[in-house]
């Protein structure tokens, strides 16, 4: 997708408030990888992403920023915490893991792509197999109807849902079992990693029609899809459109101490440098190299600073941008102005009980006045903290709601937002007093 900077600032515009340094940054980092695709393979090779790493508290959209933007153009994306890893030697996560797991990301983007294309023909398929089956259950229906008829009928009726919850014995692929080959470790599919070398099993199963058609159309799909060429795309897609976030950076920077919880904080850091720096990673389904690959690093920054990190690895992230804080206005356009906003996500959870939901404009904004003064006076958790005062002053409304009630109208104005929160403001205004 070649949208410009401004573009790709626009769509995220929808969903994210504010912080018009970082939107701009990943935009312009964005459109450069569209840049590059149209250079010369000469070139191409010469040219590096430019990396960025965000500073600001937790809340205010770094990870938001990053995941929305690949979100857009359909890249592979992993977020991942720089505190999972360990200097090696040290018993913990390997830091070539994030791009294993980034593959895996692109793998199942390209796989649902191509399913999505065959998805057609293999539910004709499946169809085709299901009326079989039915065929055999319902014979005692025929009567006198001819064969095609009677099979056209029952598929007419699948097509309309009619025999969704009809429980039937089908033969259905058996997935291998999972398991974890380093105690501690991710849990491994074996078929996965050993694909056509397994034998292929099936087990009957009691399932409703519904389920056992999901798993056949799964199963044809599989059958028309060129595993190969799946896996050749991703690992293209990994390499040249691949987005690494590293969230919490802050906390492996700083000092190096002898003992300890930081013992490996610099080491951590020298095993991160040569992925960010470009290197080849070996993974299941091939070699990748991470030259390419776009890394957004992300952290508080309230003890340690940027210039704690070593110097060789604060050089491979060129681009520094700051997130400000959340203000009142900020908290009003969030519940407003974005998509999917949270008073629209509740209004829609609530009218499943019968509840028509709306905010008078004076509600909104005591919501943001009291979500502004709670992150000033303990900790600024950023937008995080709408959620938590927004299941407060709904807690009554959504516990009553439910059981078949007619249809409730609520209104919630600024009088219903003190009542309702004032133990909690109240709460938070002794705790600067305690000790």
């Amino acid at each position: 997708m070649d949208l410009t900077p401004k573009q790709i600032v626009n769509e995220l515009n929808k969903h994210i408030i504010g912080q018009d340094e970082a939107k701009k940054a990943v935009a312009i980092a964005l459109r450069n990888r569209y840049r590059r695709a149209q250079l010369s393979p000469e070139m191409r090779e010469e040219i590096t992403p430019k990396n960025i790493i965000m500073k600001g508290p937790t809340g205010v959209g770094k990870t938001e920023i990053a995941r929305r933007l690949a979100k857009l153009v359909k890249a592979p994306f992993v977020k991942v915490e720089a505190t999972k890893y360990t200097e090696v030697g040290y018993v913990g996560k390997d830091v070539e893991g994030m791009v294993r797991d980034l593959v895996e990301c692109a793998v199942r983007l390209v796989k649902d792509e191509k399913t999505a294309e065959v998805n057609a023909k293999a539910t004709e398929a499946a169809e085709q197999h299901m009326v079989k089956l039915l065929a055999e259950i319902k014979k005692e229906d025929r009567g006198e109807l001819d064969r095609k008829i009677f099979e056209k009928n029952l598929l007419d009726s699948l097509r309309k849902g009619v025999y969704d919850n009809l429980v039937i014995e089908a033969e259905v692929r058996d997935e291998p079992k999972t398991m974890e080959l380093v105690p501690g470790g991710a849990a491994i599919n074996l078929g996965s990693i050993f694909g056509d070398m397994l034998p292929s099993k099936k087990k009957k199963r009691k399932l409703t029609v519904k389920e056992a058609m999901r798993m056949f159309v799964a199963e044809e799909a599989d059958k028309l899809i060129d595993d190969d060429a799946v896996t050749e795309e991703a690992l293209r897609r990994a390499e040249n459109d691949g987005i690494i976030f590293i969230d919490e950076i802050d906390k492996i920077a700083g000092k190096e101490s002898t003992s300890g919880v930081d013992v490996s904080r610099e080491g951590v850091q020298r095993d991160i440098l040569p992925i960010v720096e470009g290197s080849t990673v070996m993974t299941k389904y091939g070699p990748v190299k991470t030259d390419y690959m776009l890394f957004i690093a992300a952290g508080a920054f309230h003890v340690a600073r940027v210039e704690d990190l070593i110097p060789e690895l604060q050089g491979r992230f060129p681009v520094s941008v700051e997130l400000s804080s959340l203000t009142k206005e900020d908290f009003i356009k969030i519940l407003t102005n974005t998509e999917h906003s949270l008073t629209q996500q509740y209004a829609v959870l609530l009218a499943v009980d019968n509840v028509d939901l709306t905010f008078t404009p004076d509600a909104i904004e005591a919501i943001a006045e009291i979500s502004e003064e709670i992150n000033m006076t303990s900790e600024d958790i950023g937008a995080r903290r709408l959620h938590t005062v927004m299941e407060y002053l709904l807690e009554d409304i959504s516990y009553n709601a439910g059981g078949g009630h007619p249809l409730v109208q609520v209104e919630i104005n600024r009088a219903y937002v003190e009542e309702h929160l004032k133990n909690m403001t109240r709460d938070r205004n002794l705790k600067k007093y305690v000790l």
